[in-house]
């Protein structure tokens, strides 16, 4: 088997840590400017931090599971 038992724990990381790195990015480091009319010119602060959060843990949870 891929991966051999731990598949589920290293799928978790892989999405949280990419769920956390990418809101934190999208706070720090907004596109210079929309590209629709739809678009938002930076990302809403309160679901982003809700989010990163959300992913750091599932991260360290996953983590926490694969050292254990």
């Amino acid at each position: 088997m891929f991966l051999g038992q731990d598949l589920l724990a290293w799928l978790v990381l892989a999405l949280g840590a990419a769920l956390c790195v990418g809101n934190v990015l999208a706070i720090v480091k907004p596109p210079p400017k929309p590209k629709g009319a739809e678009d938002l010119a930076k990302a809403p602060l309160g679901r982003t931090i809700t989010m990163a959060i959300v992913g750091g843990l599932a991260a360290l949870w996953a983590l926490a599971s694969l050292i254990s």
